[in-house]
């Protein structure tokens, strides 16, 4: 367990990145903003070039009275992963984890994610949908292609993770902020993963709940993205160890 001391250092960085979620967006950032956690708080929204009301909808959270820091990125549409990269260059937390715009994650669970990093048990977490019993799923192509990624993963990587598309990732700030990703779209993910199970980093799971939003309600992934997932997997699984120098040579 970590000491009260320890605690009083630490701080939870929210990097959310928001493209067209004016449906969702609202209540997502009050859920954010009543979280229950024992660490301080800042909240990072990256637009993502948006073209609806997400942006006034953000303001106004701005301009209520809150106990954390709310920091705000305005960008040209570049993708989920780039908005992910600009978020966490503009956090200050020594734990950062991902947050959509959307109601599919509970933000009342982020202290159960970020439990095993305070607890000095783990660098990294994931928020796993298949460990919690009653989740649903939107569509079985999306589920069974999340499994497929997850199943690649294991087989390469020789780990046990049951969600590794999950957007729940948490992870040490040092760590994050010194591993080099290139990917500006859902692409992000995979490559973070496997980049950091090959530098031999340990995953660590925890159970989170799940409420699945349909297509036509602005889900925005797609098939396509599972393709680039396991092409990504490959790549990084049989990548020249040299290419990782520089990444050695951080302190994590």
């Amino acid at each position: 367990m970590y000491s009260e001391n320890t605690a009083t250092t630490e701080k939870l960085s929210i990097v959310i990145p928001v493209y067209n979620e004016e449906r969702t967006l609202g209540l997502l950032l009050e859920k954010v903003a009543a979280a229950p956690l024992d660490i301080p708080r800042e909240v990072v929204i990256v637009n993502d070039g948006s073209i609806d009301s997400s942006d006034r909808i953000i303001k106004n959270f701005m301009a209520m009275d809150h106990d954390f820091e709310v920091k705000y990125l305005q960008r040209t549409n570049g993708g989920k992963g780039a908005a992910v990269r600009d978020g966490i260059a503009a956090s200050s937390g020594s734990i950062i984890i991902i947050q959509d715009g959307d109601l599919e994650y509970e933000p009342s669970e982020y202290s159960r994610c970020i439990a095993p990093i305070l607890a000095d048990a783990s660098q990294i977490v994931y928020g796993s949908r298949e460990r919690k019993r009653g989740n649903g799923y939107s569509q079985l192509r999306f589920y069974l292609g999340g499994l497929a990624v997850t199943w690649m993963v294991n087989l390469l990587y020789f780990t046990l993770l049951t969600d590794e598309p999950t957007c729940y990732k948490v992870f040490r700030s040092r760590l994050i902020k010194a591993l080099e990703f290139e990917n500006d779209d859902f692409g992000w993910e995979p490559e973070v993963t496997c980049k950091l199970l090959r530098l031999g980093y340990k995953i660590a799971e925890v159970p989170v709940s799940y409420t699945p939003r349909h297509v036509a309600e602005g889900k925005k992934i797609r098939w396509q993205d599972g393709l680039k997932a396991f092409k990504i997997i490959l790549q990084w699984r049989f990548a020249d160890l040299n290419k990782f120098n520089h990444l050695r040579k951080k302190s994590f």
